[in-house]
């Protein structure tokens, strides 16, 4: 890998503007699988899990709603709070031990080394969001820094989520742990549904498309994976250039 930002020159950028319109002309575009099926899978199950946790939790632990519910609510969706929380752990954790390199590569981009171009992307992020017609982003490999230290921040949630909450499981129901131990674990729950939820509505604001610039990117997790030639060369230029240098995962379809 590289271990500086991949300079491109107006030569090879006109030569890409080119291609693009040779491809247009001829009625085909090109697509560079991007995702999985089972890493679409599994985000799938794990986000539509991760939203029903949160919005059960609030009726869990939050007094005030769960009187407006009524005991006999409370207590079905409490119960349901537990078998969407064992689908949050179980899927991942069969997920990642069908393919351990996936995992190994997911790991890999999240601690990467920033380069220049990953520093200045991140302070233009919050200008972008405001004036996206008039700043370019600098290009990005096949995770930005940004989405590296959201995503990151997205799994250590996860984690902290799903341990805390089999404590929590067992401790209700197969050992008594102790009032310490389920306050803590429980203030450490807490704090695990904050992150998800900031950190969660931000990815979820750009990864749905919300945001005009990344319109059509909930495709490549809710549709066939596959991002066009002309997205992949705007959101991650380097990664797209060392894709379509490779042609391994470029797929070419009528336009």
């Amino acid at each position: 890998m590289s271990k500086g930002p991949v300079m491109v020159s107006a030569e090879e950028t006109a030569k890409n503007k080119a291609f693009l319109e040779q491809m247009a002309a001829s009625g085909a575009e090109r697509y560079i699988r991007r995702h999985s099926k089972q890493a679409r899978w599994t985000h799938g199950i794990t986000i539509i899990a991760c939203i029903l946790l949160c919005i059960s939790g609030l009726f869990v632990f939050v007094p005030a709603l769960a009187a407006a519910a009524g005991a006999d609510t409370v207590f079905a969706i409490r119960m349901s709070h537990r078998v969407i929380g064992v689908i949050f752990v179980i899927v991942p954790l069969i997920s990642a031990i069908m393919a351990p390199k996936g995992v190994k590569h997911i790991f890999k981009n999240l601690f990467d080394r920033w380069d220049s171009d990953d520093k200045k992307w991140m302070m233009l992020f919050f200008p972008y969001l405001f004036m996206a017609k008039w700043i370019h982003m600098p290009d990005q490999r096949e995770v930005k820094s940004g989405q590296r230290f959201a995503d990151g921040m997205l799994w250590f949630a996860g984690a902290l989520m799903g341990i805390t909450g089999v404590i929590l499981l067992l401790g209700t129901t197969l050992f008594d742990f102790g009032s310490g131990v389920h306050g803590l674990t429980l203030f450490l729950h807490d704090i695990g549904f904050l992150l998800i939820a900031v950190f969660g509505l931000a990815h979820i604001f750009l990864g749905a498309g919300i945001f005009q610039p990344y319109r059509g990117t909930y495709k490549l997790m809710f549709g066939d994976g596959m991002v066009s030639e002309s997205d992949a060369l705007y959101h991650w230029g380097h990664w797209a250039r060392k894709e379509i240098a490779s042609g391994e995962n470029v797929i070419e379809k009528k336009a």
